[in-house]
């Protein structure tokens, strides 16, 4: 039976590492199909490709992180950000590729470091995962999209087939050896927040009982790591089942300081953040959360590429 490809994962022949020499060709090879946008993809089935030029001022490449910037609010003339992004078109797909954990082509263009003013060429550098995605006032002061892309080098790609069908598993899975570099958390802290209240989520008070105990998710408030750098401290850290934890990562629940907390989707209030003795969130890490992630409930069904 033929491969067929759908436009998402790597694209049948086209190694890791294959240069080109524009985006013409780049088009053709279906790496990356549009001419000009960054992204390819869609808010309805997620983000196809992106490209990484340098073209945005906010972009950070730490080759196996990329802190991505957004499309939209530059001026055609100067390439300024002029006015704020709008979670529409590619950022909506970005999003969605964050909701569906699809990996992302990344594309980086290439430039001779004795032709800087010469037309780049690009690299297919393979796939990443969009691992975060929260809004920022970006260095010309307009709010811009952002997004933590990290590097899937050892993803292997299901079998595409023409028809959709049940994949055939292995009876007896085999363990690959594999070196990764993550942010160590503290078990410690994440168990006296949980511990502190008895393992009840801090937002709609159910404790999950498991064969082998109660169990429920450290929430962190503001991200470990590049770019938020918040601190894995208890007062940065949460105690919730895993639905409010991932309705809270994606900036569908927002936290006032008063420990209100609003469904940013429907705008109704829900409740109040729970507490519990010896256990106080900081204020100033809810109010992070609020300025990066509140936006996030209005994603877009554009569907426009």
């Amino acid at each position: 039976m033929p491969i067929t490809f759908d436009g998402y994962g790597n694209v049948p022949g086209i190694e890791v590492g294959r240069s080109f020499v524009n985006r013409q060709v780049l088009a053709n090879a279906k790496v990356h199909r549009p001419l000009q946008a960054g992204i390819c993809g869609t808010a309805e089935l997620g983000a196809e490709s992106i490209v990484v030029s340098g073209g945005y001022e906010d972009d950070e490449d730490h080759g196996d992180v990329i802190v991505y910037t957004g499309q939209g609010g530059r001026d055609s003339d100067t390439q300024r950000q002029v006015k704020d992004q709008e979670l529409t078109r590619g950022n909506a797909a970005l999003v969605t590729s964050q909701t569906t954990g699809a990996p992302v082509r990344v594309v980086r263009a290439v430039r001779h470091p004795s032709k800087r003013s010469a037309s780049p060429s690009y690299r297919y550098d393979g796939l990443f995962r969009v691992e975060d995605s929260w809004h920022d006032v970006g260095r010309s002061g307009f709010r811009i999209w952002r997004y933590r892309l990290v590097s899937l080098a050892d993803y292997v790609p299901p079998r595409q087939e023409a028809v959709l069908q049940e994949p055939v598993g292995r009876d007896n899975p085999t363990r690959l050896e594999a070196r990764v570099q993550r942010i160590v958390r503290s078990t410690r802290v994440a168990n006296f927040v949980k511990r502190a209240h008895d393992f009840a989520c801090q937002v709609c008070g159910n404790r999950l009982r498991t064969p082998t105990g109660a169990y429920a998710e450290a929430a962190h408030i503001r991200g470990l790591g590049q770019p938020h750098n918040g601190p894995d401290v208890a007062g940065n850290v949460l105690c919730l089942c895993p639905n409010h934890h991932t309705l809270f990562d994606f900036g569908t629940l927002a936290i006032a300081d008063d420990l209100t907390i609003t469904d940013r989707a429907t705008g109704a209030e829900i409740g109040r953040l729970r507490e519990a003795p010896g256990h106080q969130v900081d204020q100033a890490h809810l109010a992070y959360h609020r300025d990066h992630y509140s936006e996030g409930w209005k994603h877009s069904p554009d569907t426009s590429e």
